[in-house]
């Protein structure tokens, strides 16, 4: 299904649904972080996804990252909580979603790299590499929250 991000843009659809999702941060040893490349809008994200029913928020962040990247994960904590009113999310089928996600941050435990139906790319990408990425100011939102050793949770 395809998506299309409206951040603060004043002509945004309404939205009509709000749904909870998560994402996870993490960072290998030599401090890159893992990201995919969205199938849905083809930009750069750190792994995430919709919470489903009879799991906890921490058990949905690790299947996301398992079914998007093929790394097996640890949630450690919690970064943000991200409820921004400006930001929706339009899907093909007429639904348009207010954000609401939280953002966990996560150690890697094993696994290889793969990609998967919602991921064209699974990659570590070095700090110094990101601006070369077309990442959703959402996304890079989190990503300096979770670089900042200095701010405690942050939420909206």
């Amino acid at each position: 299904m395809a998506r299309v991000d409206y951040y603060n843009d004043p002509n945004a659809p309404k939205a009509n649904s709000i749904a909870v999702a998560v994402s996870a941060f993490i960072q290998d040893d030599e401090g890159r972080i893992l990201m995919i490349r969205r199938t849905d809008n083809d930009l750069y994200s750190i792994p995430g996804g919709q919470l489903e029913l009879g799991e906890t928020l921490s058990q949905a962040a690790v299947r996301e990252v398992r079914e998007e990247t093929g790394i097996e994960c640890e949630v450690t904590g919690v970064i943000g909580l991200y409820s921004n009113p400006n930001h929706v999310i339009a899907y093909d089928d007429g639904e348009v979603r207010q954000e609401f996600s939280i953002c966990f941050r996560a150690s890697w435990l094993q696994g290889d790299l793969r990609t998967s139906a919602e991921s064209k790319e699974a990659l570590w990408v070095p700090i110094e590499n990101l601006k070369s990425l077309t990442i959703h100011p959402s996304i890079m939102l989190r990503i300096e929250h979770a670089l900042s050793d200095s701010l405690p949770v942050y939420f909206t």
